[in-house]
C-alpha cells in the first residue's frame, strides 16, 4: 500500500453479526477513503451501521472480511488484525470523540486531557507542553484546574476534542459529537474539527445526523444497501 496522502482506506468491508436464521447483514463491500486533511460526514438511517463502521476503524470491533488501512499501514486483513498490538494503534494512531464527553469526573480539565499521553510513554514536559497548548487553542485555559462538573456541556465538549488530540492522532473519530448541543454550540464544534483537519493535516470521519452540519464537511460518506456511497457535500440539498 502507498501513497502518503491516504488518512482511512477500507476495502470490500464486511459485518456480519450472528449466525443462521439470527444473521444480520450490516455492512456488505463496503470500500472508500479519508485522506489526510480531509474531513468526512458519515450518513445513515438509524441502525444502518455508522457507529459499527467507526469502531471497526477504530480497532475496537473485528470485521467479518475486507481490509483496513490507517495511514499506509495495513491493521486488517480479511479474517485478523495485522498489526501486534490493537490497544497501541488505538492510543497512538486514533482520537475518538463521542456524543456524551466521558470525561473522568474525578480528574481535572488538565489532568482528563494530558491522560492519554501519559499511558503512551510522552515525557512530562512533552504532554504538559501539549495539555496547555490544547487548552488555549480551544480558549479553556483558565479551566485546567476544574473539574467537568463544574464547566458547560460546550466547555465539556471543548474539552473531549482537547483529549481526543492530546495524543497527536493520525486520525479522529467522531460519534455524533454535536447531537447533545444547541445549533450554535453544534456548528461551532464542527467548525473546530474542520480547522483542525486542515491544520494538523488528520483525516476526521464524524457520524451526524443534522444535515445542517454536511456543508462544513470535504465529503460525505453515505451507507446505502450495506455499502458506502461517496458524495460531494454540493450535491446535498437542505431542506
Amino acid at each position: 500500500m502507498s501513497g502518503s496522502d491516504i488518512g482511512i482506506k477500507v476495502e470490500n468491508l464486511t459485518k456480519i453479526f450472528g449466525h443462521g436464521d439470527n444473521e444480520v447483514r450490516v455492512l456488505e463491500g463496503a470500500s472508500f477513503e479519508v485522506k489526510k486533511g480531509e474531513f468526512a460526514a458519515l450518513v445513515a438511517p438509524s441502525g444502518a451501521g455508522k457507529t459499527t463502521l467507526l469502531m471497526m476503524i477504530g480497532c475496537v470491533i473485528k470485521p467479518t472480511a475486507g481490509k483496513i488501512w490507517l495511514g499506509e499501514e495495513l491493521v486488517w486483513d480479511e479474517d485478523r488484525w495485522v498489526i501486534d498490538d490493537v490497544r497501541k494503534i488505538r492510543r497512538e494512531k486514533i482520537g475518538f470523540i463521542f456524543q456524551a464527553h466521558y470525561l473522568i469526573p474525578f480528574l481535572t480539565v488538565f489532568e482528563n486531557v494530558t491522560l492519554v499521553p501519559q499511558t503512551i510513554g510522552w515525557s512530562k514536559e512533552r504532554y504538559e507542553k501539549k495539555a496547555m497548548e490544547l487548552l488555549e487553542y480551544f480558549d479553556i485555559a483558565d479551566k485546567r484546574d476544574f473539574l467537568p462538573s463544574q464547566l458547560s456541556g460546550g466547555q465539556n465538549q471543548r474539552v473531549a476534542i482537547a483529549r481526543a488530540l492530546a495524543n497527536e492522532p493520525q486520525i479522529i473519530l467522531a460519534d455524533e459529537p454535536t447531537a447533545a448541543l444547541d445549533m450554535e454550540r453544534a456548528v461551532n464544534v464542527v467548525k473546530m474539527l474542520k480547522k483542525i483537519t486542515v491544520e494538523q493535516n488528520v483525516a476526521i470521519i464524524m457520524v451526524t445526523h443534522d444535515e445542517r452540519m454536511l456543508p462544513y464537511c470535504d465529503k460525505i460518506l453515505s451507507i446505502e444497501h450495506r455499502k458506502v456511497v461517496t458524495k460531494d457535500p454540493k450535491e446535498i440539498k437542505i431542506v
